[in-house]
């Protein structure tokens, strides 16, 4: 059998850790800003799941030399959306990839590096932020509207394998709207994942975001949203039981109890899970994801609050969804969208400039 007969046969069937990847999670890569021809090449190319990481560090790269030349011929704003592309991609290469720990740490430092030389670039700029928070510190991307003053806040709650890097399409729907946007990797997410492990009570990182944002006199912390995707559609909730001085929250596709949900959860996202929360083995795993609970806790969420989920969810049951919407006490708007999948990217038109709407008005924002 010749070579190029070889490769050919053996990229046509993928082991089943690619093939989970390419069926639950192909929209959000597009959604959030991979091109869809990017994501067919680069996949298609990919046999082994120990080949994600180097194949999609390798379509970054095409990305970032775009970006340099940009820039080197004086063209800021392509470069910015270069880089950013670049870092998500980058990003993708790692999001999942626990398996081989210095490999993933490589992709995950040119994500960062990416999306730092875009901020400046964009439109509206960012700034790279720091947030103390118990004796350590968090790393985040704050982006204000053009020509506001001391607008309303999005503090955006990053998921189990997302990360600030991914958020550029998220962030731009509040942007518009004349919001300001911070994502942050928090316990167990982006750069804090190496020394911080995954914790169920993530009010206590939301509160000290909330308390960085009330020293900044560039925003109004009497007007903080809070935002969460997937897991973070935990988190986000969770905090906003606790945290008082957010006044509306979005919750997208979370689970109401983590470990209910374990069992059916794909290996590659068990795994993440356990290495993320510093876990030695799946069963330590569990024991500590039964913390991730919103049981006692969504009927102390007072705060107007928007739950999306996707009746067509194949990792978290949109039942949980309408679970978190029917126990909390405040204003609820529950969007159940009957053909979205996970979070909805399939069918992000249906919620995305929706629920930035709605966020828009509950922070005094008209859209």
């Amino acid at each position: 059998m010749d070579d190029s007969r070889h490769r050919a046969e053996h990229a046509a069937t993928p082991d089943s850790r690619v093939q989970v990847a390419i069926h639950h999670w192909a929209p959000r890569f597009v959604a959030n800003g991979v091109p869809l021809t990017d994501f067919q090449e680069v996949t298609a190319g990919i046999a082994r799941w120990e080949e994600w990481c180097q194949a999609w560090c390798a379509r970054a790269a095409l990305h970032e030399e775009l970006g340099n030349q940009s820039l080197a011929a004086g063209y800021g704003l392509s470069a910015g959306a270069h880089f950013t592309r670049a870092a998500v991609c980058y990003h993708f290469a790692k999001f999942v990839f626990v398996n081989d720990y210095e490999q993933m740490r490589g992709a995950h430092r040119k994500a960062v590096e990416c999306r730092m030389r875009a901020l400046p670039l964009l439109d509206p700029p960012g700034e790279r932020v720091e947030i103390p928070h118990e004796g350590t510190r968090l790393f985040g991307i704050l982006r204000k509207p053009a020509g506001a003053t001391r607008p309303p806040i999005v503090v955006m709650c990053m998921g189990l394998d997302s990360a600030k890097e991914e958020m550029d399409t998220n962030e731009n729907v509040f942007l518009a709207r004349g919001m300001a946007t911070l994502t942050f990797d928090g316990p167990g997410q982006g750069e804090a994942e190496y020394e911080l492990p995954i914790r169920g009570d993530y009010e206590a990182p939301v509160k000290s975001v909330v308390d960085w944002v009330e020293q900044r006199p560039d925003l109004d912390a009497t007007r903080i949203g809070l935002w969460g995707v997937s897991l973070g559609g935990y988190y986000a909730p969770r905090a906003a039981a606790f945290e008082k001085r957010v006044k509306a929250c979005i919750a997208l596709s979370g689970p109401y109890e983590w470990a209910e949900i374990w069992s059916s959860l794909p290996e590659l996202t068990r795994e993440a899970f356990r290495v993320r929360a510093k876990c030695g083995t799946q069963a330590d795993a569990l024991k500590l994801g039964a913390a991730l609970s919103l049981r006692g806790v969504a009927a102390k969420i007072t705060c107007p609050l928007f739950v999306m989920a996707g009746k067509l969810d194949r990792l978290v049951p949109w039942q949980d969804g309408e679970r978190l919407a029917r126990e909390a006490r405040g204003p609820v708007e529950f969007c159940l969208i009957e053909d979205g999948n996970h979070v909805a990217n399939n069918r992000a038109y249906k919620y995305r400039t929706q629920s930035a709407d709605w966020l828009a008005r509950q922070l005094g924002r008209a859209g």
